[in-house]
């Protein structure tokens, strides 16, 4: 690819809360964020990178491309609805509350979109959490809960493959926050396994020129992890055991701007 600029959609799947919200707007807003940070530490311009933000769940009954202002120190605004392949070289579906394996119609729709982008396009695919799961669903892998629900939440490790070690800077492993209990089960055919950790086999899956993805939130913060543990902790959808675990490990070290630099570096591949 490795065009001038590189235009990126983000197809958001969820609302930030509480004080990300008010900083970043969207998730649109984190992952401008993120990209710049990576852009800056592999020395690639900043306004190479045209990213585009749009709504995937409320556009419904909108005009598509239809732009809502979101706020934030990004000044971002979002549109409604999904982009036009022709416009775009690569979309990014972002995490999400909402579970990769249902089947209401918003649902519906962005896996088969997924579908299409892979099998009818040169647009390149990069899928976090949330969207790691969907392209997992859209290549017809089992998605579900992990077994007894168990949560992986906060900075966690995870081991590398031969691959995983070659895309993220030769590590063995990394450390990544996290914030899921529903799991791809196992690796759809054609696919590059890239990692993985005690509660989730797979962590990450690429096809070069095709697809990226991982399990974990590169974008996330201490700040943004905080912020979702209080607020999920105060809902009960925390008990205290997984609460206090992430909260100790919220701080620690993590390799978010490197898997980002990685996702810049797919996203340039020739």
């Amino acid at each position: 690819m490795a065009p001038s600029t590189i235009r990126i959609a983000i197809l958001e799947a969820d609302i930030p809360i509480g004080t990300t919200r008010a900083k970043y707007g969207s998730y649109g807003g984190v992952f401008t964020s993120l990209l710049h940070k990576a852009a800056d530490a592999s020395h690639i311009p900043r306004d190479s990178l045209d990213i585009t933000a749009w709504d995937v769940i409320n556009s419904e009954g909108a005009k598509e491309g239809e732009l809502e202002d979101m706020g934030g120190e990004l000044n971002m605004q979002r549109r409604k609805g999904y982009p036009k392949l022709e416009d775009v070289d690569a979309v990014l579906i972002t995490g999400s509350r909402y579970n990769a394996f249902d089947d209401d119609p918003w649902v519906v729709r962005l896996v088969d979109f997924v579908k299409e982008v892979l099998e009818q396009s040169q647009v390149r695919v990069i899928g976090v959490c949330y969207g790691h799961q969907i392209v997992g669903r859209a290549l017809g892998a089992k998605v579900a809960r992990s077994e007894g629900g168990a949560w992986e939440v906060s900075v966690c490790q995870v081991n590398l493959t031969g691959k995983g070690k070659e895309l993220f800077g030769g590590k063995d492993a990394i450390s990544i926050h996290q914030m899921h209990k529903d799991l791809v089960y196992y690796y759809p055919e054609g696919v590059e396994e890239l990692g993985s950790s005690g509660p989730c086999k797979v962590q990450g899956m690429y096809i070069p020129r095709k697809l990226i993805t991982v399990q974990g939130h590169p974008e996330f913060t201490e700040e943004i992890v905080a912020d979702l543990l209080e607020s999920r902790h105060k809902q009960n959808i925390f008990g205290d055991e997984v609460y206090e675990d992430g909260m100790a490990r919220v701080g620690k070290p993590q390799d978010g701007t490197l898997v980002a630099q990685a996702f810049l570096k797919f996203l340039m591949e020739d």
